[in-house]
Formats: structure tokens, C-alpha cells, sequence
């Protein structure tokens, strides 16, 4: 499918697609997504409305650590999650005065920052071209053919990246996240109806 075709039907679908995490400083983004990891959205949402409302970045830094742990508590994984938040509000403030810096190399030194996070963060704050590949942007890139099942997120995010305009990475990013999220699921994909299935492989897989 070329990568135009592909492109219109993501507009019709979602023609004004944006970030689902809440934030209102760059650092709440970053810890956000550092906790989205294995966990819904929805779920980083709920949390980082209690976090962020109690704590600032100077406050996570001096936090007690079981309180930010009962607090994240429903993300998952909270005990390393904590400690990574209490690390990156820590180096964030010695380093750069608490600011999120346009630096790939520093941020992925975070703990808990890996490349996914990284793009996402420069994607939404500084406007760098990127394409973050999470669960939902690796199932639908294979379901259309634009992977294979046995590629890694890394190959994934290169032939993404080789496939469609520098300028259409972070929008499509988004895109393919809310495509995934609430279309083309896990389970139940909602393929009768999709603008997809004529040329989707694995529509043609599952119901020719």
C-alpha cells in the first residue's frame, strides 16, 4: 500500500491526533511516559493526576520513595518505577535547572527512558521528527504489511521511518497509536468496518 493511501485513511480515522497522556510541564510527560510502560493510558492518567497535584519536580526529588510507590502503585512495576522517577527529577534538576532537554543521548542515559520514550517526549515537546513504535504502532505496521511479525520495534521504527515523509513521522506516530488503541485491537479488531481491509494482509489472512 502506498504510503499516501495509507496516510488519508489514518486522516479520515483521526485527523486531529494527539498525545493521550496529560501533562502540563515537559518533566510530567517524560515521568508519564516512563510509566505508561506496560500500562494503559487511561490507567498513567489517573495516577498522574494524584502525582503531579501533590508533587513538583523539586518535591519528586525529596519524595519519600514509598509514597511515590503507593501512589503509581496501579501502573505496575511500581518499585522500579519509583526509583526512576526519584533519579530523574534528581538528575534533571542537577543537570539542567529541571528542564527537559532536546538531548536523545542524555535521555536515554534516564533510567526507565529507552528510545520509545525518548521520541515521544521530543516528538510532543520539541516538534523532532519521530516515530515512537509501541505495542499498538508494532501490531498495526505488521497487520498492514508495513513489518513482519519477526521484526523488532528497532527494525519496525526504521522501515516506518524509510517508508513515509520526515514530516508525517510524529503525526503519524499518534495516529497509529489511536488506530491500534481503538480499531485495529489485540482482540476483537474491528475489521468488518475498517478502511483498511481491502488491501490489509491480515484481514485477507482471516476472513477471505
Amino acid at each position: 500500500m502506498k504510503s499516501e493511501d495509507i496516510i488519508d485513511i489514518l486522516d479520515k480515522y483521526y485527523p486531529e491526533a494527539t498525545c493521550e497522556l496529560n501533562y502540563t510541564q515537559d518533566y510530567e510527560l517524560l515521568i508519564a511516559t516512563v510509566l505508561s510502560a506496560q500500562c494503559t493510558d487511561k490507567r498513567v492518567n489517573m495516577v498522574t493526576k494524584e502525582l503531579f497535584k501533590k508533587y513538583d519536580l523539586k518535591g519528586l526529588k525529596e519524595a519519600d520513595i514509598h509514597d511515590i510507590e503507593n501512589i503509581i502503585r496501579p501502573c505496575g512495576s511500581y518499585t522500579k518505577k519509583a526509583s526512576y522517577i526519584k533519579t530523574i527529577a534528581t538528575k534533571l534538576i542537577q543537570d539542567y535547572n529541571g528542564i527537559v532537554p532536546n538531548n536523545r543521548s542524555y535521555l536515554e542515559s534516564l533510567p526507565g527512558v529507552g528510545r520509545k520514550t525518548c521520541n515521544v517526549v521530543l516528538s510532543n515537546i520539541y516538534d523532532v521528527p519521530a516515530i515512537a513504535v509501541d505495542t499498538h504502532v508494532a501490531r498495526v505496521s505488521i497487520r498492514l504489511g508495513l513489518a513482519k511479525e519477526v521484526d523488532d520495534v528497532s527494525i519496525i521504527e526504521q522501515k516506518l521511518m524509510k517508508k513515509f515523509p520526515q514530516n508525517k513521522w510524529s503525526r503519524l506516530h499518534h495516529q497509529l497509536v489511536l488506530f491500534g488503541r481503538y480499531n485495529c485491537t489485540a482482540r476483537s479488531p474491528k475489521c468488518s468496518s475498517c478502511l483498511f481491509k481491502e488491501k490489509c494482509k491480515y484481514f485477507k489472512k482471516n476472513y477471505s
